[in-house]
């Protein structure tokens, strides 16, 4: 007896041996595959405007983006526009992040605040948040202000839904089980509602990363002389499409980074969260 039960251990753990491996060569396949498909379509274009198959007065060759943005970094110029923005961004992204996640925290627990505020929060969401830049304009004039508050805006809508929508989401049960242990205030906010509404929160802040890399990009095209957003306007004004990419480029890696950034904090405050997902993964 204990023979067939040590085999079967022995066959468990060779299974187990291969699932890992398996596991394990799909996800190097997948980086390399991410790694791979970009510096194809980069070689690609390489070639289309060596060849002359498209205009490189349009289409920058990478090589010279790439020495373009060297010479940019080299001299400085990339800085004094990266820094604005990013600050710009930052700034707009937390305070808009914390209001919404408050609001909606608020929205979740009280029906009366849900019913006084929900259809007003819902038209206004609708409303593009670069039409607000105006009005931001005319209240506080052409300082930083207009540009942070356009971020938070548009930030603080994303996780005011999000938020909203992981509370209501939460079985009555589970409400009624808190209260009859007697989890009221602070210890059901604690212990009840912000866990579980976490994966929605971290849901909210990867939409809103993007919204306000594209507000604060969109903002400094017609409010600003300083910035990324001012710096691929002013050099596609100024026909100078090699500095333009450089731009699109470093917006683009902003808005990589700070989703990158979102997801490792998600990794490390909702752990379960990824392994529920590798293990509906394994059931497929």
């Amino acid at each position: 007896m204990s023979s067939e039960a040590s085999a079967r251990a022995q066959a468990l753990s060779a299974a187990s041996a291969r699932e890992y491996r398996h596991a394990r060569l799909i996800a190097i396949r997948d980086v390399l595959l991410s790694i791979l498909a970009p510096l194809v379509l980069l070689a690609l274009w390489e070639l289309a405007a060596r060849a002359g198959w498209i205009d490189q007065r349009l289409f920058t060759p990478p090589t010279k983006i790439v020495v373009q943005g060297a010479k940019m970094i080299g001299d400085g110029s990339l800085w004094k526009d990266l820094v604005p923005t990013v600050l710009r961004l930052l700034a707009g992204f937390v305070i808009g992040s914390i209001a919404g996640i408050v609001v909606g925290l608020l929205m979740g627990v009280s029906r009366v605040i849900r019913a006084a505020f929900g259809p007003m929060f819902t038209a206004l969401y609708a409303l593009p948040k670069i039409a607000i830049l105006p009005l931001l304009l005319l209240i506080f004039g052409l300082t930083e202000t207009p540009k942070v508050l356009s971020v938070a805006i548009s930030v603080f809508f994303v996780l005011q839904i999000n938020t909203l929508a992981g509370v209501v989401q939460i079985d009555g049960r589970i409400l009624e089980a808190a209260r009859a242990y007697r989890a009221n205030g602070w210890k059901l906010f604690r212990f009840i509602l912000l866990p579980a509404a976490i994966p929605s929160i971290f849901t909210g802040l990867q939409v809103a990363a993007g919204s306000g890399v594209i507000v604060i990009t969109a903002v400094e095209f017609v409010a600003s002389n300083t910035g990324l957003g001012y710096l691929i306007w002013n050099s596609w004004q100024l026909f100078q499409p090699a500095q333009m990419y450089v731009g699109l480029i470093v917006v683009s890696i902003i808005g990589a980074l700070l989703t990158a950034v979102i997801v490792v904090l998600e990794r490390a405050l909702v752990p379960w969260r990824r392994a529920n997902a590798l293990r509906r993964k394994k059931n497929k």
